[in-house]
């Protein structure tokens, strides 16, 4: 089965849209799909925000980091124990590589 990934490029939006987008974008995502972000600075606010909301459901990949651009991916996963009837019960969990 292939990876779902959805591309989602920041930088020529405003600021104030950009987290925003984001979270709608992973709001629609299922378990397994994944959102390759490409950004114009560090996104560890971003990160933080993650970790803060969406504990145990993601893991967080760099591709790139900077100078220029920060290229990464946000999966959205499940524990197999946070599983039930096909349902994703829990948060999520971070990687870095």
């Amino acid at each position: 089965m292939a990876e779902n990934i959805e591309v989602l490029d920041l930088r020529p939006l405003p600021p104030v849209e950009r987290h925003k987008q984001i979270f709608e974008r992973w709001e629609k995502l299922t378990p397994g799909d994944t959102l390759k972000i490409i950004n114009d600075h560090e996104p560890k606010p971003l990160y933080y925000q993650f970790e803060a909301e969406e504990k145990g459901r993601f893991e967080w990949e760099y591709e790139e980091q900077g100078p220029v651009d920060w290229v990464f991916k946000i999966k959205r996963i499940y524990k197999s124990s946070q599983k039930l009837n096909g349902e994703c019960k829990s948060r999520h969990a971070i990687v870095h590589s």
